[in-house]
């Protein structure tokens, strides 16, 4: 057995997701682990560099993580033949820009999501990115991290022993109240409310959405989407007002096709104006003719046809079945890692061994498709199309 080693630059990982899930809980815990292990025994051993604008921050970051190279010169982290992958967590609104030139400096991508703030730039990166593929064996990715949280590894288990019988629909509760900032500490950060710094919910749940109903339930056909902005001034990081211009919530309708070619209905509330009262932040809940489940990030409970109670409707008395205690709980039957690690060691295995990989860019352009189709039809009243994307 050997150990190669893969120089990763990373640009964007002083924010909150490029920091704690994909520096410190995906590459530094990869390279406590040892590294990625390979099909013939081999090892891969990531070794990142950490290239933003602030040098400071660099610099105390890479000395907390144990480190060694940082910088702030993202064109000569890019000239460096010996660094081949190149990692973007930054600002949506640069992210085309970035990937286009680490990708014409002969670097397999890998990004956070969404990959564009329109689908146009989606389509035109995506496609730059398969005509590396094709010209230069250059590998991409895009981060599709729910597909491999506990909850929802359950539920396709369920799904693919057949559990649900032909399934009929898919109901998603996302979100949680966050904080205006007036009475208590904003706890997400101040641009994901203001539109012309990318933010808004449509366009940064959409993408995760759309990938876990194509991969878990169908592929979507078609969607009607509401959005709103449910609380319009907010306070940011430094305590002062603002105006906030985008969508904090949305409620959407989609139409699947599913695995078996059923037609499967989805509905998808999201906000971060609204106050938890369910099992998780965010729940899935699938019925079937043979049986339905219930997941959240880490839990999944199923009911089966033969095993689903017959309640009495009678407004007049107080309800005594206690409907949460009637499901079974999915059990842990193996050890569940962090999804984005998982991922992380996924598109690692790609690009050394040329492992399959299906999260590429491309599907990482399918989640902007959907967030303007969601946009327009919140924009027009209508339901909208989604056709097959070519890239």
């Amino acid at each position: 057995m050997s150990t190669q080693r893969l120089g990763i630059i990373m640009h964007g990982v002083t924010g909150r997701m490029g920091m704690n899930q994909h520096l410190i809980r995906s590459i530094v815990a990869i390279r406590a682990q040892g590294g990625v292990l390979l099909a013939n025994g081999d090892r891969v051993m990531p070794d990142p560099i950490l290239v933003g604008r602030n040098a400071e921050k660099m610099e105390k970051l890479a000395a907390a993580h144990g480190i060694a190279r940082w910088g702030t010169d993202l064109d000569a982290a890019l000239a460096n033949p010996d660094d081949t992958v190149f990692f973007d967590a930054g600002t949506t609104q640069m992210r085309p820009q970035l990937l286009a030139k680490a990708i014409r400096a002969g670097k397999h991508v890998y990004c956070e999501k969404p990959i564009a703030t329109n689908l146009n730039e989606a389509v035109e990166i995506a496609r730059l990115a398969e005509e590396a593929r094709a010209e230069k064996g250059l590998k991409s990715g895009a981060v599709q991290d729910k597909l491999f949280l506990p909850g929802l590894r359950k539920l396709d288990m369920l799904r693919r022993a057949g559990f649900f019988g032909e399934m009929l629909s898919v109901r998603l509760e996302f979100g949680y109240w966050v904080f205006e900032g007036d009475l208590q500490p904003i706890q997400r950060p101040s641009w994901n409310y203001r539109t012309e710094d990318g933010g808004g919910m449509i366009l940064d749940m959409m993408c995760h959405w759309r990938y876990v109903l194509d991969n878990l339930f169908g592929e979507v056909q078609s969607i009607s989407c509401l959005g709103a902005t449910h609380i319009p001034k907010r306070w940011d990081e430094s305590g002062k007002e603002y105006v906030a211009t985008a969508d904090d919530a949305a409620y959407a309708t989609a139409e699947l096709k599913g695995h078996n070619g059923e037609h499967v209905i989805a509905q998808m509330n999201m906000s971060w104006a609204t106050r938890v009262r369910r099992d998780d932040l965010v729940t899935f809940h699938v019925d079937g003719t043979h049986g339905s489940a219930v997941a959240g990030l880490q839990e999944c409970r199923a009911q089966s046809r033969v095993a689903t109670p017959r309640p009495i409707w009678n407004p007049d008395v107080k309800q005594t079945m206690n409907f949460n205690d009637q499901w079974q709980e999915i059990p842990d039957t193996e050890f569940y890692d962090n999804g984005f690690k998982i991922q992380w060691e996924h598109f690692i295995r790609h690009v050394v061994e040329d492992a399959p990989y299906r999260w590429t860019l491309p599907e990482g352009a399918k989640g902007v498709q959907l967030v303007e189709a969601a946009l327009q039809s919140w924009k027009e009243r209508r339901w909208i199309d989604v056709p097959e994307l070519k890239v």
